[in-house]
């Protein structure tokens, strides 16, 4: 039975925050994914808009299975670069544990969106360019369909100062 559930991955250096909180962009905006799908500024607008007026969530799962949740997104914006998602994985199910351990090595840090597809349209080069979508979950992935979808943690003016403020320090310090 075909539920209408779409699955895209996308994906920076893993970041976990007192080991549970993680975050990254799960979608970005103009780039196509390897099937050649790519998704608009704008596309989840609506979905979140919806969800937020019901008091739901969308799910954080393990490889889009829905057998297993391993923790919760508590925050999910769209801004300018795609769908940024900032969430924490749950201590006590054994396999956010394991996910957590996963992305502390390194070993995963692909991030994929679960949808179904409102509208498309094509573009120049036939492409199809998903113009609303309805998001259902954003799970870990150890191969994300858009490469650029990962863990990472936002580039914000301030990590960009203290990012400046080490480079300064280190500086000196060789000086």
């Amino acid at each position: 039975m075909d539920s209408g559930l779409e699955l895209k991955f996308a994906g920076g250096k893993p970041v976990m925050t007192g080991g549970a909180v993680i975050e990254g962009y799960a979608s970005r905006f103009g780039l196509p994914d390897q099937g050649g799908d790519i998704v608009a500024k704008g596309a989840f607008g609506a979905s979140l808009a919806r969800l937020a007026a019901k008091g739901c969530k969308v799910r954080m799962l393990w490889q889009h299975d829905p057998a297993k949740p391993i923790g919760v997104w508590d925050e999910i914006r769209e801004d300018e670069t795609g769908l940024w998602v900032k969430g924490r994985l749950l201590s006590e199910v054994s396999l956010a544990r394991e996910a957590a351990t996963l992305i502390d090595a390194g070993a995963i840090d692909g991030l994929s969106i679960g949808y179904r597809t409102i509208r498309a349209e094509k573009d120049r080069q036939g492409r199809r360019v998903l113009t609303e979508v309805e998001l259902w979950e954003v799970s870990l992935v150890t191969f994300p369909m858009l490469p650029e979808a990962k863990l990472g943690r936002k580039d914000t003016e301030d990590t960009r100062d203290f990012a400046a403020a080490l480079i300064a320090a280190t500086k000196a310090l060789r000086d």
